[in-house]
């Protein structure tokens, strides 16, 4: 499975769940979608420090905030912080043990430039 972060119009929600129905009726997973209104607000979100926690904790499997950290040679309480965005945003998973994962293979970005006029 996979993550599909895009930038979109407020109809691409609707757009998005009829395709993860489809999905599902034929009997594969959907891939998880997270959608923005505009790249800026995608990369307020999704900053590179935040992507490289995703790249750096898909790596390790399962971990605790504090060995993500480590791993990834940052300050605690700012992974800690990213972790809880990520989290939020459907991201990253807590497991019952307090562990953190990265539930998708892959994560794509997509953003449909403007067209000339």
């Amino acid at each position: 499975m996979k993550a599909i972060i895009e930038v979109g119009s407020k109809g691409t929600v609707f757009k998005a769940a009829r395709e993860q129905l489809a999905q599902k009726e034929r009997g594969r997973t959907p891939d998880y979608r997270l959608s923005f209104e505009s790249a800026r607000m995608l990369f307020a979100e999704l900053t590179p420090a935040r992507l490289d926690l995703l790249n750096t904790l898909r790596g390790m499997g399962p971990a605790s905030v504090y060995a993500l950290a480590k791993t990834a040679g940052r300050n605690y309480s700012n992974v800690h912080a990213d972790v809880a965005r990520l989290v939020e945003l459907g991201l990253i998973e807590r497991t019952d043990d307090d562990m953190v994962t990265v539930p998708f293979d892959a994560v794509e970005i997509r953003m449909a430039l403007a067209r000339a006029a």
